[in-house]
């Protein structure tokens, strides 16, 4: 059959929420845990629950003994290979941002890798340097430990005491990254994993754009070989540029030649591995060739004393020993610990879960927190500085036939040899050619600006937040960049929370669907109905919007209609205090004449003084009925609105049912005004409450007064569509009461609609709404 003409129909009663318990059996019917119950659960100890709880913890326990040696062995050890060659390069080159010595790079490449195979959950990602947060990690160690406090004397005049800089910005650096991991371990304990959806995408991507654009100018020294003022705080990037374009007649240009020649050796030979990757076994380790023939040419060159060409200098080939953090630095590293940790978390999630999706299988969020926190903690202890997932490794890692983390073990042990045999043997490697390595590598970075054409067309909030993020990162710093950016990122979500898309629903002919009748042509409003919904949840912050609202697309202003209908009972009362005492005051005459006269005996007296209190009470009571209805509509129905009863006005019962006129008998002929938006005959509301996932003390007592003012003007107001939560929300803050009973709550929008015609006899809806439901 034809999808376009497919129909079904559907026989069952209206159901309100009292009735839909009834027949559904709500109840709880599944087993749940109490609190204690849960708690107990925790602490329970046997062999099965240690097992999988070390299991969990400590992954490669459960995957590494069933681990496919045929399958995946080869491509493991292929992948290690080039993922070596990168770690290589990029530990050398990204080290230098975090201001350290490039030896620590490669430290850095090699230890947290390890901890990671244990721990992580991913097989595809490499762990280690990155760009962004190598810089992030320098900014902080050139705002604590600037150059600018190493300066002694010697024989050439001041000079900086480099030995005693260097050392101290290990220590940074190491405290930097045992406090990130601590963060993350925290955040990991507790189950925080969620808190990395508060960074959006593109916030993500415009923060790492930014990173990018940081990282390419802190290069330019090297690249034109001249010597620029440290700057620190917002708009040091601006005061950097300056000072190097200030700097630029007095460029080393045997520097420049270098970076120049280095430059178009790495972005030719990366477009043709880019141009041939289908047909090559693995990409072109362009880098490491670079780096080795660089090195050869400096060292056989001699330009180093030649040409005064900056290299890299002593690379120790050792490991070094241990040593605790230093634990009083803490305290000045809180908020960049935890920025930093945030972004490492973020840029490694995000990539470990592509990967996942692309080959099907599952990362944990908490334990993904657990493995980074112990890499970036247990790092920081061998003198390793903050590490995530690098795009540029992983991709590698994935293409060349990584299947698992064993292709980090192989990684480590190449590292390793390179660390204790061959290190040495790059001290006279240029350092410009890393800064050519370093730029060249933000590439992929740079190309995410294609985003704002798209967010252009699809989301012009996201490309605020975009746009904020990237200008905000580059004048503020990373640190400060990235809390404006979320804190923007909240507004902006906040706003758009607090201004939702409010509608006036109308039914779509021969259906049960109602539409927002501005959108809609064929949605028609139902006479006598009003159907209102708003997009979002209803909260503090846009209740009184709501209301607003409310007004504005119903056009019932309730204040006006309220102000007239107190002022109406003030007449009336006013009326009626006048006719009473008229009324006692002729009594009393006539009483008093007939005595003076003699005519009554005292018990004669006293009946007929009873008599006239009747007499005076049923002119009293004439004379409201004549007020209340002057035109004689209260014949066999009384005006509910004008009681000072609020369980009769409020009442969902056949005395409440007004009929289409009802709200127009609240407003005297002199109120034009407030008559004027009841001439249709609105006689009740239906809020569709369909979107609200909760609802606060606010939203209550906001609805509360909807239908308490409301129902002081003769309208009915329905609620439609609660979700079970939000209902039983509502029981808990005492909402319902015999003054707003539960049969004002009806599962669905139509079954609302369909109460609400039949109690005012106009069940005809439309023609062919007998197919749909069956009162």
């Amino acid at each position: 059959m034809d999808m376009d003409k497919r129909e079904y129909v559907v026989h069952r009663e209206v159901l309100d929420d009292a009735r839909l318990d009834e027949v559904a059996q709500k109840g709880t019917w599944s087993t749940q845990l109490t609190i204690a119950e849960r708690a107990k659960e925790s602490f329970r100890c046997s062999v099965s629950r240690l097992k999988l709880m070390v299991l969990s913890w400590v992954p490669v326990l459960s995957w590494l003994p069933h681990y496919p040696i045929k399958e995946n062995i080869m491509g493991d050890l292929i992948s290690g290979c080039s993922v070596a060659i990168m770690h290589l390069s990029q530990g050398l080159a990204y080290a230098p941002l975090a201001g350290l010595r490039p030896v620590f790079g490669l430290y850095t490449s090699f230890y947290p890798v390890l901890i990671y195979f244990i721990f992580g959950t991913s097989r595809h990602i490499s762990i280690g340097t990155f760009a962004v947060v190598s810089m992030m990690v320098g900014s902080v160690v050139e705002r604590l430990a600037p150059d600018a406090n190493f300066i002694g004397n010697g024989t050439n005049g001041t000079n900086v005491n480099t030995d005693a800089r260097d050392a101290y910005r290990v220590q940074i650096t190491s405290s930097l990254a045992v406090l990130t991991g601590i963060f993350q371990i925290l955040l990991g304990v507790v189950k925080f994993g969620f808190v990395v959806n508060y960074l959006s995408e593109p916030l993500v991507r415009a923060y790492t754009t930014g990173s990018a654009f940081l990282v390419c100018i802190s290069q330019l020294k090297y690249i034109f070989g001249v010597t620029p003022s440290q700057f620190s705080g917002p708009l040091s990037v601006i005061y950097t540029l300056v000072d190097i374009c200030q700097l630029l007649p007095k460029t080393k240009v045997q520097e420049l030649l270098v970076s120049v020649v280095a430059l178009t050796i790495l972005i030719a030979i990366k477009g043709i591995s880019a141009y041939y990757r289908q047909k090559l076994p693995l990409p072109i380790p362009v880098e490491l060739f670079l780096i080795v023939a660089a090195t050869l040419a400096t060292h056989f060159g001699d330009l180093n004393s030649k040409y005064d060409i900056g290299v890299i200098g002593e690379i120790p080939t050792r490991l070094e020993a241990p040593s605790a953090p230093d634990a009083t630095l803490f305290t000045q590293l809180i908020g960049d610990a935890f920025a930093v940790a945030v972004v490492s978390y973020t840029t490694s999630i995000s990539l470990a879960k592509t990967f996942a999706l692309k080959h099907g299988y599952k990362v944990e969020n908490n334990q993904e927190l657990l493995a980074l926190g112990l890499s970036n903690t247990v790092g920081g202890f061998f003198q390793c500085y903050s590490v995530t997932a690098c795009l540029s490794r992983t991709l590698v890692q994935e293409s060349t036939g990584g299947k698992t983390q064993v292709a980090g073990i192989f990684s480590s042990i190449i590292l390793l040899i390179a660390i204790l045999q061959i290190g040495s043997f790059f001290e006279d490697l240029p350092v410009a050619v890393l800064a050519t390595i370093v730029v060249v590598n933000l590439k992929g970075m740079f190309e995410q600006f294609v985003d704002l054409p798209m967010l252009w067309t699809t989301n012009k909030v996201d490309l605020l937040i975009w746009l904020v993020t990237f200008i905000s990162t580059i004048l503020l710093n990373l640190d400060l960049g990235l809390a404006v950016s979320v804190g923007f990122a909240i507004i902006t979500l906040i706003l758009r929370i607090q201004r939702p898309h409010y509608s006036i629903l109308g039914l779509l002919s021969g259906t049960d669907l109602y539409l927002d009748i501005e959108t809609y042509k064929e949605a028609k409003e139902i006479p006598g109905i009003k159907i209102f919904r708003s997009s979002a949840s209803i909260n503090y912050t846009n209740a009184e919007m709501y209301v607003d609202a409310l007004q504005e697309k119903s056009g019932i202003d309730f204040g006006k209609l309220l102000s007239a209908h107190k002022k109406q009972e003030a007449e009336l009362k006013q009326k009626q205090d006048i006719e009473k005492n008229k009324a006692e005051k002729e009594a009393k005459n006539q009483v008093f004449g007939q005595v003076s006269s003699g005519i009554f005996t005292l018990n004669e007296i006293t009946e007929e003084k009873r008599g006239l209190t009747r007499q005076i009470r049923d002119i009293v009571s004439d004379f409201s009925l004549t007020e209340r209805f002057p035109s004689g509509l209260g014949t066999g129905r009384v005006n509910w609105a004008f009681q000072h009863d609020p369980t009769i006005s409020n009442s969902d019962s056949d005395m409440g049912c007004h009929g289409d006129d009802g709200i127009n008998q609240t407003l005297s002929d002199g109120d034009e005004e407030q008559g004027r938006v009841f001439r249709q005959g609105t006689h009740s509301i239906i809020l569709d409450m369909s979107t609200t996932s909760f609802v606060d003390t606010v939203t209550v007592n906001t609805l509360k007064n909807i239908f308490l003012d409301l129902g002081q003007i003769n309208l009915d107001i329905y609620l439609a569509g609660c979700q079970v939560c939000v209902v039983k929300q509502l029981e808990t803050a005492g909402f319902f009461s015999e003054f707003i009973p539960k049969s004002k709550l009806f599962v669905t929008v139509h079954d609302a609609v369909l109460h609400v015609r039949k109690k005012h006899n106009q069940t005809d809806l439309k023609p062919d709404d007998s197919n749909i439901t069956k009162m």
